[in-house]
């Protein structure tokens, strides 16, 4: 939500481009992890879903970094959204090392 109201202030010129980018690609990491737990019964699906929400919170720091070159948002800001986007891919990877910490053991008949 924190990129969805730092992106309001973007010029209407974006709204097509970086600004549809970067809300997209942020929602999507928050989707594919939601997707990702609803797999958890299946190690290969929920590895899938959170390396897509991976390459997502990737993407949303590229276009931070953009937005900071057109001077959409201040240094400062984006800094803060990007520190919080490193916890995350942090987060995903830890999960995605160790998916047996995270999935649900399979019964055996």
């Amino acid at each position: 939500m924190d990129v969805f109201h730092a992106s309001k202030s973007f010029p209407i010129e974006e709204r097509y481009s970086l600004t549809d980018q970067i809300r997209r690609s942020s929602r999507s990491v928050c989707a594919n992890i939601t997707e990702a737990w609803r797999k958890r019964r299946y190690p290969a699906s929920f590895v899938a879903k959170l390396s897509d929400a991976e390459a997502e919170a990737a993407e949303t720091q590229t276009w931070l970094q953009f937005a900071v070159e057109c001077e959409y948002i201040d240094k400062k800001s984006a800094k803060a959204l990007y520190s919080q986007y490193n916890s995350i891919l942090g987060m995903l990877v830890t999960m995605i090392n160790d998916p047996d910490s995270w999935t649900i053991p399979t019964r055996k008949k």
